[in-house]
């Protein structure tokens, strides 16, 4: 199916959508109510989900949520950045709900209106938060078709359009019941820097680097914290097979390949470390984030001092065996 935009109509965001506005939902509450039910605030990372939490206890406190699929839009911080929830959830004061009417709320439907909401984030740079009044009233170009006298947006195309693009599903062997088990309570508890190297990198300005072949890793959380390839000279290259850590962007990751980095980017080294083993320590180490939330940044000296939960061996080592195993493990872990 073809995208002829020129033949588009626009439309209010609210003679689309339905909004609801969020109220204030603490880091406290989250750890103090744990559950399955996604937060979701301001931030871009993770989809825009803070943590999981009690239902009830959203429900008992009065909180704006939802259990059916739903999009939010940050108001504040990454304002206008807008997130997907399949399966719903609260938010925040500093998020908004977005619904389709229930005739019309289909995930395809959603996916489409989100990248067009996206296309729009950059209205809401430098400082201009996300209301109401301003959100709703803006005008967003859809497909269109006659009702009666007047155009309404194509809801059925915007379906089928989804639908028809192409993507080959990803597969694995591996059965979910078949995962090795996890005996947290077994685990043994570890300075970072005791089992990894923790060390700064060079910095480099992506502005004034030309584009190459070199991943750029900088402070979002975004793409694996790739922000671009670059051309760099060698004295500015990071060795790869560590991990990764931006003070803000506070989300840890693999890389594999070698690569540049902008401000403040921290790695992780130990001789075990692999795609799996890494794999398993970045899931532990974002498990933490929240504790470097509003401005306390996840710097060297913190990062040394850190502690972190993992596997232990007869000896009472990190067991980076296990580590590997159990990712091999899961599900698509065979794809990894």
């Amino acid at each position: 199916m073809n995208l002829d935009v020129k033949k588009w109509t626009f439309f209010q965001v609210k003679d689309v959508l339905n909004i609801q506005n969020g109220k204030g939902i603490t880091t406290e509450e989250i750890e103090e109510n744990a559950g399955n039910f996604a937060v979701v605030q301001s931030g871009e990372e993770n989809n825009g989900v803070l943590g999981k939490i009690d239902l009830d206890y959203c429900k008992s406190k009065g909180y704006t949520y939802t259990e059916k699929s739903c999009l939010t839009v940050a108001r504040s911080g990454s304002a206008g950045f807008v997130s997907f929830q399949k399966n719903g959830c609260v938010v925040g004061d500093s998020a908004k709900i977005l619904l389709l009417p229930d005739e019309v709320a289909k995930t395809e439907i959603y996916l489409f209106l989100h990248s067009i909401l996206t296309a729009n984030r950059f209205k809401y740079d430098y400082g201009r938060k996300v209301t109401e009044s301003k959100y709703m009233n803006d005008y967003i170009a859809l497909p269109a078709l006659v009702n009666g006298r007047k155009k309404v947006p194509d809801f059925e195309f915007m379906e089928n359009y989804i639908k028809s693009l192409h993507y080959k599903p990803l597969t694995t062997k591996n059965r979910p019941e078949n995962a090795l088990p996890l005996n947290i309570e077994k685990w043994g508890e570890f300075l970072l820097s005791d089992i990894f190297k923790c060390s700064t990198t060079t910095l480099s300005i992506k502005d004034e680097l030309l584009e190459g072949n070199t991943p750029f890793i900088s402070r979002t959380a975004l793409n694996n914290g790739c922000d671009g390839y670059v051309e760099v000279e060698a004295k500015f290259i990071t060795k790869g097979n560590c991990i990764s850590i931006g003070a803000e962007g506070i989300y840890a990751f693999y890389q594999k390949e070698d690569f540049a980095t902008g401000n403040k980017i921290y790695t992780l080294r130990n001789e075990k470390l692999n795609q799996y083993v890494a794999l398993f320590i970045c899931a532990v180490l974002n498990h933490e984030v929240y504790r470097y939330s509003y401005g306390r940044a996840r710097i060297l000296s913190k990062l040394q001092n850190e502690y972190i939960k993992l596997p232990i061996n007869h000896k009472g080592e990190p067991d980076f065996e296990f580590m590997e195993n159990y990712i091999k493990s899961l599900p698509y872990g065979d794809r990894v």
